[in-house]
Order: C-alpha cells, then structure tokens, then sequence
C-alpha cells in the first residue's frame, strides 16, 4: 500500500509540474499591434521608401496572429488606430504588407469587416 500512496505522490507532482510549466497562450493586444507598427506611421503619411524597421514590425504582427481571433484583434486595433492618425494615407496603409513581402488574409482598411477575418 505504501508503494501506491509514494506512485500516487509522484504522479500528482509530475502533473503539477506539468502545469506549472506549460506554455500558456496570450491573446494579441492594440498596445502590441501599435509598438510593431509604430516605425511605419511616418511612411504611412508621406510615402517613401518603407523603413525596414517597420516591415520588421509588420512580418512580426504577422507571426504573432496565429490564430482567427488574434487576425481580428489585429484588424480592429489597425482600423482603431487608422482613425486616429491624422494624415494617415489609406492607400499606403492597403499596400505597406505588400511592400513588406507579407500577405495578410485582408484588406487594412476602415471598411474592411473585421469580424469576418478568418
């Protein structure tokens, strides 16, 4: 019987270690879609060459949303942000994944339906 209890100790304690280091998921934010796209907001207003940094930034945003939520998380935080950004110019901000090398699932535009993004 002693056997059992010490074989059942163990298993509980390597189930708790289990848990205790399993990854955990963390769902995207507005604050971590803003800082990657922070280094585009000049170029996103007057044009020129894109800074590499914010490709860097975009091919990271692009990573991070793995899945159909975080897509639209990221979604409506560019088309939170698109609206409060003075001078910003739609068709740079369409064509910046592009330019980028990144195919993002869709359109960056205040008229895209966010909630449709798979």
């Amino acid at each position: 019987m002693a056997s059992n209890s010490s074989s059942m100790k163990l298993l509980c304690m390597v189930v708790m270690v289990m848990v205790v280091v399993a990854p955990t998921t963390h769902a995207l934010t507005c604050g971590q879609v803003s800082s990657s796209l922070s280094p585009c907001i000049n170029y996103l207003k007057s044009g020129g060459a894109v800074p590499s940094p914010c490709c860097n930034g975009i091919r990271s945003l692009n990573s991070a949303a793995k899945t159909p939520a975080d897509r639209k998380t990221a979604c409506k935080c560019l088309q939170s942000a698109a609206g409060s950004i003075k001078g910003l110019n739609l068709n740079l901000a369409a064509g910046l994944p592009g330019k980028c090398g990144v195919n993002v699932p869709y359109k960056i535009s205040p008229s895209t339906n966010c909630n449709s993004v798979q």
